[in-house]
């Protein structure tokens, strides 16, 4: 099992907003949109430098999406930022008509996904939004794992023609992938080469599914760990070479086990390769109020419950 290490915690929403920093000084054509989650969405350095390309639209999200469409018309690159849920859920006519329709080229930019959100409760926890933006057409889908890959994707979106829905989280997590790494847009990341069984995780799930292989080596069982952070397009050849080995998968996201890269896997599985596949995500529920912790493991989401349904996949296959 290769060997990962990290020297801090640190949360992905604050890599999206060193990413936007980064291009504000880069980039004249980058501009920001907020909901009234300034702070939150860690714009506060983009705001403070670039102060005439950054727009408080306050508690209007659909108003929002809308500036946003409008701007690419004139050229400029914009970044909207809120809350995962009020990003998509709250604002999803607005995003088909007037953004994924068109092909408009707008970054919608998500934090606090997923049960990590923790205290706010269901009402803020969405689980079903990667569903919701990978079935528009037109749309990329991006969740990324840790601070440093989060940085990379938010620039690196920026030089991507066409909508784009990226994911990030509220928690400080290991931040453990490379600060200078190339960020390349559909392109899986092959953590651990593994003979036994495929572990294909996305976002905070890509650190447990770490965790999780250095369980099973103990168990003498070899775990192929990839990082998916390109939900849509999914690359099809990494999941296909690699279940093609191993003859079986465990896919692991903080999202609705209905819609997610779950469905993604299963649905290139189904068409190229059947093989066995057991789900690591929430089972059709919504969240509840508690700290992320408590919430990952009541909801099945540890680098055990990704050990458990390595071998539960690995029996089906014998």
């Amino acid at each position: 099992m290769k060997e990962y290490t990290y020297s801090e915690k640190k949360d992905t929403r604050s890599g999206f907003g060193a990413g936007l920093h980064e291009l504000g000084k880069n980039n004249p054509e980058v501009v920001a949109l907020c909901a009234d989650l300034t702070g939150s969405l860690k714009m506060d350095a983009f705001k403070k430098d670039f102060p005439e390309r950054f727009f408080q639209v306050g508690i209007a999200e659909a108003n929002m999406m809308g500036l946003a469409a409008g701007m690419t018309i004139g050229g400029k690159i914009p970044f909207t930022g809120t809350f995962a849920n009020f990003s998509t859920g709250r604002v999803y006519d607005q995003i088909r008509q007037s953004i994924a329709y068109s092909g408009k080229n707008v970054k919608i930019c998500a934090s606090h996904a997923g049960l990590t959100l923790g205290e706010d409760g269901a009402t803020h926890q969405i689980l079903e939004d990667i569903g919701m933006m990978k079935m528009l057409p037109h749309m990329t889908v991006i969740n990324p794992c840790d601070f440093n890959q989060t940085k990379a994707a938010t620039m690196a979106i920026a030089e991507y023609e066409g909508p784009v829905y990226l994911r990030f989280g509220r928690p400080s997590v290991p931040n453990f992938t490379p600060a200078n790494q190339k960020f390349e847009i559909g392109k899986a990341v092959m953590l651990n080469e593994g003979t036994d069984v495929t572990i294909i995780a996305t976002g905070h799930l890509v650190w447990k599914a770490i965790l999780a292989g250095k369980m099973l080596e103990e168990k003498g069982i070899s775990a192929e760990i990839i990082n998916i952070h390109t939900i849509k397009p999914l690359d099809n050849e990494a999941v296909l070479a690699s279940v093609r080995k191993t003859k079986c998968v465990v896919t692991a996201e903080e999202h609705n086990r209905f819609g997610g890269l779950g469905d993604s896997v299963a649905q290139v599985l189904a068409t190229n390769f059947p093989a066995p596949q057991e789900y690591v995500a929430t089972n059709d529920t919504f969240g509840e109020s508690g700290t992320p912790e408590e919430l990952m493991e009541k909801y099945g989401l540890t680098e055990g419950n990704i050990v458990a349904a390595a071998e539960r996949a690995i029996s089906r296959k014998q």
